[in-house]
């Protein structure tokens, strides 16, 4: 299982920053939706160039436009954007028809999505790389919110996944049995007083 950090950070140089710290022990840098909102895709391209070798992933959450955003994330240095999953199928296919183009590849977010099962299905089918079973930081806060669920959907899917929600130290060994193809950390990580060591300790956790 991969190791994701979600760098849920505002500014350029704190995403450098952060990414320096912890680009020892992860596998995938993910540029948050409100980075992306706040400095653009030069953050992407700023990362990109700063850990060539690791993947990066524009944390995008289109919902229109598929191809033409993927487009402009994969030429700004992406290995990896995402498309929601509340999306239309056209949506999806032009992301995906994008990261053809590049050699590149879409990842569909199940945010908010009722029925995450069927639709991790319908979206893998239309050719996405795997899914985010995600629980975002709102959600979290609601009474009764269960990482289990999340665990429990994406067993039964059958489809590669990521695991995004929740993930810890405590939890992550969960995440692994569940089958989760990547396991995406993000406040355990930023929000820790040690970064690096947070990460280290994320990954050591991964058998």
């Amino acid at each position: 299982m991969k190791l994701q950090v979600a760098m849920d950070v505002l500014t350029t140089d704190a995403a450098l920053e952060l990414a320096a710290k912890v680009a020892p022990y992860v596998d995938i840098i993910e540029l948050g939706t409100p980075l992306i909102k706040a400095e653009g895709l030069r953050a992407v391209t700023a990362v990109k160039t700063a850990h060539p070798d690791k993947t990066v992933f524009a944390d995008l959450k289109t919902m229109d436009a598929g191809e033409l955003e993927a487009d402009m994330a994969f030429t700004a240095g992406a290995d990896l954007v995402t498309v929601l999953g509340t999306a239309g199928d056209s949506t999806i296919v032009g992301a995906v028809a994008a990261a053809t183009k590049h050699g590149k590849g879409v990842v569909v977010d199940l945010i908010g999505v009722a029925d995450k099962v069927a639709r991790a299905r319908e979206v893998t089918a239309l050719g996405a790389a795997f899914v985010e079973m995600h629980a975002g930081l709102d959600e979290q806060a609601e009474p009764g919110f269960s990482l289990a669920t999340l665990l429990n959907q994406g067993e039964t899917a059958r489809v590669p996944f990521s695991l995004a929600g929740g993930v810890s130290v405590a939890t992550i060994a969960s995440v692994q049995r569940a089958g989760a193809k990547v396991a995406v950390a993000g406040g355990a990580i930023y929000g820790a007083e040690d970064p690096a060591a947070a990460a280290a300790a994320l990954r050591a956790a991964i058998i």
